[in-house]
């Protein structure tokens, strides 16, 4: 067998029906492998788009998505999805096509050292010097990239061997030496837990996207039931519990809810599961609670403490150590803290959902509070970077099965339609996909609408629209003064009504706030995709409380 095939049957048996990918070159043997092995490849516009649609294809179950794409320009192209998918610790697996063996380090045309160039960002790469070791490697990289912290897995494969014969046998074990992530914590840790939770008179349960990584939602909500403790969360933690649970207070950092953080500070006790506790979380925390008494669990040991001093480290799985916690009964009397804050959280949203702004426009905390309240118990909302990002992390209401993506780590621009391509193709029917950005990250990969019709795809493309770029324009004010705008304004925005229709697709325009409801309507009683601008003024702020105009 040819090793291009070998690949391909790897990834078949890995049960990967679609790839994302663009041809070139350096993969023609793959490609062709791909044409007789009856692999489903979608083409995608930009190489970036691989990597975030494989993203979003393998965030929906759970599992791998995988990428192709040529060598030099295609393999560099993929590089920032790779940098996303690694930032967010979500398994992807990046196949690139690289020059023939014995001329890599002659500049030959299109070759691009891509293995030294992600070597930061991805969680392992391979160059493959011999055809024989493919299925092993393939076999070693799926394993590394879905187990322990999740990340992505880069191999780059020369022409020449592609088309080389192998003995074609695929290993049904891994054994990595020196791998073995940390699943289970160390028991006298987990007991050390229960005690400080007894007590604890203001404890707060901090989220990140190792809840939804370790699937275990479930476990969470039985924790937390049984603690009776607020629930705060990171970008990448909005769906880990259900945000209409009495118990969830909401986003913190640097654009979370001023509440969460007042009452992060004010904390005795603060335990972080599955988040990096990254520099936009943390901040907005004071140092100055001496008191407080941190508890961290993460599978990945460096993220632990790195940050933020950590009184109590716990290396392991999430779902395993909320296993863990939920054998024991917990005393703490923290009703009157709890409640406090989720008083608060209610007067917070029904103060800025019923504000009157004096500008014009519609109303984005509207539009994404009417998009949550639209979809149905089952969706997918992607978001790009910006203020989209964050309206969209406030005012949709997530749970495991109303999932939002997004580029928390990075902040990749353009991340929102590609990442909603790849959820669409993995969601079932009865799951409604909503992808929304602003007109700055639309226009960075927009060439992907086209895939949207070409493969009637049920996505909702919302475009919140300022002729701005409206989070540079935002952070500009608060740091400088609104005499201190420079380089945000887009001085040619195109006809998106007329751009829908180049596509084929159904167009909508909400200007104000009373046709959102009529749109929307309009939008998702059918299962056709549709574009919707929303035009927005430049000085909606994304946090009432920041100083705006």
């Amino acid at each position: 067998m040819k090793a291009a095939e070998a690949i391909i049957k790897c990834l078949q048996l890995e049960g990967v029906n679609t790839v994302y990918g663009y041809p070139g070159g350096a993969v023609l043997p793959l490609y062709e492998a791909m044409r007789k092995l009856d692999m489903k490849h979608v083409l995608v516009r930009q190489e970036q788009s691989a990597a975030h649609m494989a993203s979003g294809y393998g965030r929906v179950n759970n599992k791998v998505g995988v990428c192709i794409a040529t060598s030099g320009p295609g393999a560099t192209n993929l590089l920032t999805g790779l940098a996303t998918a690694h930032m967010d610790s979500i398994p992807l697996i990046a196949i690139t096509g690289q020059v023939n063996s014995k001329k890599i380090g002659t500049d030959m045309f299109q070759e691009a050292d891509v293995v030294g160039a992600s070597e930061s960002f991805t969680k392992h790469n391979y160059l493959v010097k011999n055809a024989k070791d493919l299925p092993r490697i393939i076999k070693e990289a799926f394993h590394i990239a879905n187990t322990g912290r999740k990340g992505p897995v880069l191999i780059d494969i020369p022409k020449d061997i592609q088309d080389e014969e192998i003995e074609f046998i695929y290993p049904s074990e891994v054994d990595i030496r020196g791998y073995k992530p940390t699943i289970s914590g160390h028991s006298k840790q987990i007991t050390r837990i229960v005690e400080q939770i007894n007590n604890a008179r203001q404890p707060i349960l901090c989220l990140g996207g190792g809840i939804s990584s370790s699937g275990c939602n479930k476990e969470l909500v039985e924790f937390v039931e049984k603690a009776k403790m607020p629930v705060v969360c990171t970008l990448m933690g909005v769906d880990g519990f259900p945000n209409g649970n009495p118990y969830f207070a909401g986003l913190l950092g640097s654009h979370g809810y001023p509440f969460v953080n007042k009452a992060m500070n004010k904390a005795d006790l603060i335990i972080v599961i599955g988040a990096r506790f990254a520099d936009r979380s943390t901040a907005v925390i004071s140092d100055k609670n001496a008191s407080q008494y941190v508890i961290h669990i993460d599978i990945d040991p460096a993220e632990i403490g790195k940050n933020v001093k950590t009184h109590t480290p716990v290396v392991g799985d999430a779902g395993a150590i909320l296993r863990q916690l939920n054998t024991y009964d917990y005393t703490s009397e923290i009703s009157s803290w709890t409640g406090g804050i989720m008083l608060e959280r209610k007067r917070y949203m029904e103060e800025n959902l019923n504000r009157e702004w004096d500008v014009q426009g519609a109303n984005p905390c509207k539009l994404i509070k009417s998009i949550s309240d639209k979809t149905g118990r089952k969706a997918v909302v992607t978001s790009d970077v910006g203020q989209n990002q964050i309206w969209t992390a406030h005012y949709f209401l997530a749970d495991e099965s109303r999932r939002y993506f997004t580029s928390g780590g990075l902040g990749t621009m353009g991340y929102s339609l590609p990442a909603a391509i790849g959820a669409r193709m993995a969601a079932d029917n009865d799951t409604t996909v909503t992808a929304v950005m602003g007109e700055g990250g639309f226009q960075m990969l927009m060439g992907e609408l086209a895939l949207v019709r070409e493969h009637d795809l049920d996505i909702k493309v919302v475009i919140i629209t300022n002729e701005r770029l409206g989070m540079v324009r935002e952070l500009q004010l608060n740091a400088y003064g609104n005499e201190s705008y420079y380089g945000i304004d887009i001085g040619f925005n195109p006809d998106y009504m007329k751009l829908a229709e180049a596509y084929n697709i159904k167009g909508y325009l909400i200007e104000e706030d009373s046709q959102i409801d009529e749109v929307l309507e309009k939008a998702y009683e059918t299962n056709e995709p549709c574009l919707i601008q929303c035009r927005v003024n430049p000085d909606f702020p994304t946090l009432a409380h920041w100083r705006w105009r």
